[in-house]
């Protein structure tokens, strides 16, 4: 059966590690005949199958603990094992947990300042997790997308997966023992390139998927589909501004899509809009609704009759992009699962990645009075000095544009909103500040109000003072972020990014710095917004910065996977911080995901246009044990009654 690239400890291959070292060392049987005194212990003979042989005549040991201790701290697990089936002394040292704590750090490489895991109860018993629960076994191979593969999603109870291609279809799979196609839904009627993101909803009753409009090389609109798991009818259908936002679930029956309204050759705004799953319908000429900076444009349908949007929508926040930036990869996380982590991970780096945007950021200088007044005196003061020549005459077109917009949004922003309830969530992007490459990860509070599509629609609630949303946080990341992904109990954040050269200065928004080859896999915890743990290192991809594409990772309780463009997926433990296994495919693996119900399966997705399926050693056991065989009286009663 193949299996993911890992090492083996001593030629041990996954099994029940004291039962693979049963098998392949036997003890010798006595010759038929033979008797008692054929083989004498102590004399270099074979003694009786578990007669003790490292006993003198007298019964003590021939070699004392200590001693047989230093022998086996020179051997590797599997012969510690294996030594360990030859007489009681050596099994009680071959369980010695000083023995089995330095094979654990030498055989894995772990820092000798890392713990053991706070669940772990002994060193044995950790190594035989991280030895026997990784899914590194390929189970089966799923072959009826006709394209790449971009993304996996599964729903909350494990029962089911969906997958999205370049073949434009959304694929909904049952999760049994042995995989089955369940459905598939076809998105180039609805004028699809291809689809490219899917998320279930709480209860799963509900799919939410993503794909992108055909249209020209360089077109970012794209749209959101609401798809019923009960009936797979086709529920709504929402534009979704730049593709890449992808959207996600807010609630159980509403959702988050993008817009993005350019206001200068590098200046935008994007606008986060909370939809409703069931849209409501209405009759309306077939012309698609115009769109404007408050309103996000609706959607015609093929049957001309239907038109989204209507009384169902409701604006979250409206962030001003600069340098060519934008909102990308929205995701929810639910802060009243903090202070119970899964896994709870030691502030292993240097803080400083995370800066706090929730302060006044009026220039004091201009002087008291109202916000917008204080910004028309500053930008009064601006254009007056470039035009008397004090202002720095060597500013591009693109760094003036970026004054200008960062003046004109001082007084036009609302400041942060702070909640005391205990039950709140964030909203956590890619954005930037310096060049379209999303480099910052942007997180902004999400109140309780603000979780329902009632109240005003469209932005009608608010001032015309208030035009922009502050971010509460912001996580600069100095490189290109390709991939993002929560743990279960949505505490930390796992980052895929590409750093960018040590010192780089971005001259030119349209002009981002190389990135690296390497892949480091950040971990940030939302609840005291600090960088933890130290970058995971192993996976690589080779796209240049202007054509970088998402790879997406997903977490479980105890691992970290993630796909890469070396035509790997790569599986670490969040604990110990070492990389497990290397699951191999023909192509760019771009998309992994756990069952959230049984950490031990894995799903990849490739370009090569398969998905595969990886359980651990363990579990590949227990499905293969062969089943027992009735007693012979219930065959005998199951046949009397047919």
């Amino acid at each position: 059966m193949p299996r993911g690239s890992r090492r083996q400890p001593g030629g041990l291959h996954h099994r029940d590690a004291a039962a693979g070292a049963a098998g392949r060392k036997r003890v010798r049987r006595p010759r038929p005949g033979a008797g008692p005194g054929a083989a004498q212990p102590g004399r270099g003979g074979r003694g009786l199958p578990g007669q003790n042989v490292t006993m003198d005549e007298g019964g003590a040991p021939l070699l004392p603990d200590s001693l047989v201790y230093q022998i086996f701290l020179s051997l590797g697990p599997a012969d510690v094992l294996a030594a360990g089936l030859v007489c009681r002394q050596w099994h009680a040292v071959s369980r010695d947990e000083f023995l089995w704590r330095e094979q654990f750090y030498r055989y894995y490489q772990v820092a000798r300042d890392v713990p053991r895991h706070p669940a772990a109860t002994s060193w044995y018993e950790e190594f035989r997790r991280l030895y026997d629960t990784v899914p590194c076994v390929e189970v089966q191979t799923l072959k009826e997308h006709t394209d790449q593969v971009l993304h996996l999603s599964f729903s909350h109870s494990g029962y089911q997966f969906a997958s999205c291609s370049k073949d434009c279809t959304v694929k909904i799979w049952n999760n049994d023992l042995t995989v089955s196609l369940l459905h598939s839904a076809d998105m180039r009627p609805y004028n699809w390139s291809y689809t490219q993101f899917s998320q279930f909803n709480q209860d799963d009753s509900l799919l939410l998927a993503s794909g992108v409009f055909l249209g020209p090389h360089n077109s970012s609109s794209g749209e959101i589909a609401v798809i019923s798991l009960d009936n797979f009818a086709l529920l709504s259908r929402v534009r979704n501004k730049p593709y890449d936002v992808f959207g996600c679930w807010l609630t159980e029956t509403s959702l988050i899509s993008g817009n993005l309204h350019r206001i200068g050759d590098i200046t935008s705004c994007s606008v986060l809009w909370l939809n409703n799953a069931f849209q409501v319908r209405a009759r309306v000429p077939p012309v698609a609704v115009a769109s404007s900076a408050c309103c996000p444009p609706a959607v015609s349908h093929p049957q001309d009759v239907e038109s989204e949007n209507v009384n169902v929508v409701k604006r979250l926040f409206k962030i001003q992009n600069l340098n060519a930036s934008t909102i990308r990869t929205v995701m929810v996380a639910d802060c009243s699962r903090f202070d119970s982590p899964d896994l709870l991970l030691d502030d292993g780096a240097t803080p400083g990645r995370v800066f706090d945007l929730g302060g006044d950021s009026e220039d004091e200088a201009v002087g008291p009075g109202p916000a917008p007044a204080r910004t028309k005196e500053g930008l009064r003061r601006f254009l007056d000095g470039l035009l008397d020549g004090r202002a720095q005459p060597q500013l591009s077109e693109h760094a003036l544009e970026t004054q200008v917009a960062e003046l004109l949004a001082q007084g036009r922003t609302k400041p942060p909103e702070h909640s005391t309830a205990a039950a709140r969530k964030l909203l956590v992007f890619t954005t930037g500040c310096l060049t379209y490459s999303p480099h910052q990860i942007g997180i902004k509070q999400i109140l309780p109000h603000q979780m329902t599509t009632a109240g005003p629609v469209l932005g009608e609630g608010r001032g015309s003072d208030a035009f922009f949303d502050a971010l509460d946080h912001v996580i600069d990341v100095h490189g290109h972020i390709i991939g993002m992904g929560l743990s279960p109990d949505n505490r930390y954040l796992y980052v895929n990014s590409r750093a960018w050269p040590s010192g780089s200065v971005v001259a030119d928004p349209m002009q981002p710095p190389p990135i690296a080859e390497e892949i480091d896999l950040l971990v940030f915890d939302l609840k005291t917004m600090r960088e933890v743990k130290r970058a995971l290192r192993a996976h690589r991809a080779y796209t240049p910065n202007d054509q970088c594409f998402f790879i997406f990772l997903d977490v479980s309780r105890d691992f970290v996977a993630s796909g890469a463009e070396d035509r790997h997926g790569y599986i670490w433990d969040r604990h110990y911080n070492i990389c497990l296994a290397k699951l191999r495919h023909q192509d760019v693996v771009n998309s992994v995901v756990f069952s959230p119900q049984e950490q031990e399966l894995l799903l990849t997705a490739s370009d090569d246009a398969t998905i595969k399926a990886w359980r651990s050693p363990r579990t590949v056991r227990i499905h293969q044990a062969p089943r027992p065989r009735p007693h012979p009286f219930f065959s005998w009663f199951a046949s009397q009654k047919r």
